[in-house]
C-alpha cells in the first residue's frame, strides 16, 4: 500500500511558508465569526446582539488580511489581478473557472469581503445608534447568504487540499470537514475571549462555551476520521513523524479545555461589573489554548506534507 501510495503523489510540493498558514488560520476564524454572528443576531435572544457585532467586525478585518497573506504568497504579487481578469490579448474579461479549486477559492474570498464589509458598516451605524444598514428581511437575507458564503471558505481550504496530489492531503476526503468544525470552534473561542470588552455581552458567553465545546467534539471526530484514512493510504507514519507529530499533539492540547469543560463555566458578574479573577484567567487560558490549537492544527497538515 506504501508503494502505491508513493507512485500516486508525482506533483512536487508547493512549499508553502507561514503566509499560507496563517491565511487558513484566518479563513477559518472568519468564516467561523460571520456565522455565529449571524445565529446571534437572527436566532438568539435580544441581549446577544452585542456579541454577534464582534463576531461582524472580527469578519472583515480578518477577511482583507487572509487576502494580503494570500496575495504575498505569490511570486509575483502585484500579479494577483490576474486570477481574476483574463489577460490574454483580445480575451479580456473576468477569469474564473469553477473547474479550478484556486479560482473558485479567490472569488469566493472577494464575494465574502463584500459580504463582510456591508455588515461591519452595519454593526458600526448600529454602535453609534445609527440607522442599521441591514435591517428586516433584507438584513437576514443578506447575513444568511453571507454565511453560507463564509462557510463555504472555512471548509474550502481543507478541500482544496484534498484535491492536490501531495501525500497527506490526496489520502483524506475529512479534511475540508475538519477545517470547517475547527474554524467554527475557533471562532467560538476568539469571542469568548472578545466578550470581556464588550458592555452587555455577558449573557451570551454561555451560549459561547457550549458551541465551542460542541464543535471542538466535531473537530476531534473528524480528526480520527483523517487519521483512520491515512493509515488505509498508508501516509499516517509520515503524517505523525518528527518534529510535525508535535504540532499535531498541539492540536490535540488546544482542544482539552473545551472538551473538559474549563470554559463551560457561566460566568458570574460580581460587584461593579467585573468577573473575579479566577474567572477572568479560565476565560481567557480556555479559549487562548483553542485558537493555538486551531493554528497548530493547520500548521501540522500543511507542513507535515511537505516534508
Amino acid at each position: 500500500m506504501t508503494i502505491i501510495a508513493a507512485t500516486e503523489h508525482f506533483a512536487g510540493p508547493p512549499e508553502w511558508t507561514w503566509y499560507i498558514l496563517f491565511y487558513f488560520f484566518l479563513a477559518g476564524v472568519a468564516g467561523g465569526s460571520y456565522f455565529l454572528a449571524t445565529l446571534l443576531r437572527y436566532w438568539g435572544a435580544p441581549a446577544d446582539e452585542a456579541v454577534a457585532r464582534i463576531g461582524f467586525y472580527v469578519a472583515f478585518p480578518a477577511t482583507l488580511l487572509g487576502l494580503l497573506l494570500l496575495t504575498l504568497d505569490l511570486k509575483q504579487p502585484l500579479r494577483f489581478w490576474h486570477m481574476l481578469f483574463n489577460t490574454t490579448p483580445g480575451q479580456f474579461g473576468l477569469n474564473f473557472n469553477s473547474s479550478t479549486p484556486m479560482s473558485v477559492g479567490v472569488w469566493a474570498l472577494l464575494v465574502a469581503s463584500v459580504f463582510a464589509a456591508v455588515s461591519f458598516l452595519d454593526a458600526l451605524a448600529r454602535d453609534r445608534r445609527s440607522r442599521a444598514l441591514l435591517d428586516g428581511a433584507v438584513g437576514m437575507a443578506w447575513s444568511v447568504v453571507g454565511s453560507v458564503v463564509y462557510l463555504f471558505i472555512a471548509g474550502y481550504t481543507g478541500v482544496l487540499l484534498a484535491v492536490s496530489n501531495q501525500p497527506i492531503w490526496s489520502d483524506s476526503w475529512a479534511l475540508g470537514g475538519l477545517f470547517l468544525a475547527s474554524g467554527l470552534s475557533g471562532a467560538a473561542a476568539l469571542l469568548l475571549l472578545l466578550s470581556r470588552y464588550r458592555s452587555g455581552a455577558e449573557s451570551t458567553r454561555g451560549m459561547l462555551e457550549l458551541s465551542e465545546r460542541l464543535f471542538t467534539v466535531l473537530e476531534l471526530v473528524l480528526l480520527v476520521i483523517v487519521l483512520l484514512t491515512l493509515i488505509d493510504d498508508g501516509t499516517l507514519g509520515k503524517a505523525l513523524s518528527f518534529p510535525w507529530v508535535l504540532l499535531w499533539l498541539a492540536a490535540l492540547v488546544g482542544m482539552l479545555p473545551a472538551l473538559a469543560g474549563l470554559t463551560a463555566r457561566r460566568f458570574r458578574v460580581g460587584s461593579g461589573g467585573t468577573l473575579a479573577a479566577g474567572r477572568v484567567q479560565a476565560l481567557v487560558l480556555g479559549p487562548t489554548l483553542v485558537l493555538l490549537g486551531v493554528l497548530a492544527l493547520r500548521a501540522w497538515v500543511i507542513f507535515a506534507a511537505q516534508h
